[in-house]
């Protein structure tokens, strides 16, 4: 559903195509203090949802480079995130984020126990995608990819954003907005963040595309509904 990174000389890439990435530059080391994203994503809980009960997983390799590999080979999915190609291209993108310093998070998603899309829950304001937008202390951002052919086209991704922004406000208490910067010609992924409650602050020149920022303030406009998080 998202994009290219904002930084294309940090981009892993597609096959054959060595420089580029997907989504910005998840992973990229970067100077400077802070906290980091919180080690416990996947011990945020579950979330309950009409689609089924949501929760976020731990990203373990070897043991889920192929499932997440093959979901990066489907062309819908390579249009955007551009990592298609041999397994290596997909662990060497995911290994920088585990090996890094925490400041991007890879995590399975989970739909009633069955892994079906992944995540990047990252600080957008250590990021360099920073240098690009007003960004704000604790910005957090999201990236997904929605992995069966069969979970795309019927309102999920909506469903799951809104879900995964509530938690990131209610886990990370001094995060003020969960954003994103799906490529403007991604129109499914721009619209599934409007319908999770993100708002479309602008569009971004990136080295590698133009972006729209998306942007879920914790007083959002209208939200989808289906996601009831447990007291």
């Amino acid at each position: 559903m998202q994009g290219q990174p904002a930084d294309p000389d940090q981009r892993d890439g597609r096959a054959g195509r060595p420089g580029r990435q997907p989504v910005r530059v998840r992973g990229h080391p970067q100077s400077g203090g802070g906290c980091l994203m919180p080690h416990d994503l996947p011990g945020w809980g579950a979330v309950p949802t009409p689609a089924g009960e949501f929760r976020l997983g731990p990203v373990r390799l070897p043991a889920d480079l192929e499932l997440i590999t093959g979901w990066m080979n489907d062309p819908e999915v390579d249009a955007f995130w551009e990592l298609a190609g041999p397994p290596e291209v997909t662990e060497r993108h995911v290994r920088t984020q585990l090996d890094g310093d925490g400041r991007s998070t890879p995590c399975l998603g989970l739909l009633d126990g069955e892994p079906m899309s992944y995540w990047e829950v990252y600080r957008a304001d250590l990021d360099p995608l920073a240098a690009h937008y007003p960004a704000r202390p604790y910005d957090t951002g999201v990236h997904l990819l929605l992995g069966p052919a069969t979970s795309r086209g019927r309102g999920l991704g909506a469903l799951l954003l809104a879900a995964l922004a509530e938690l990131i406000l209610r886990h990370v208490p001094r995060c003020e907005r969960v954003v994103a910067e799906p490529d403007v010609r991604n129109r499914r992924s721009v619209r599934a963040f409007e319908r999770a409650g993100f708002r479309a602050a602008t569009e971004l020149d990136l080295p590698g595309k133009r972006a729209a920022l998306m942007v879920r303030d914790r007083a959002p406009g209208p939200v989808v509904r289906q996601a009831q998080l447990p007291a």
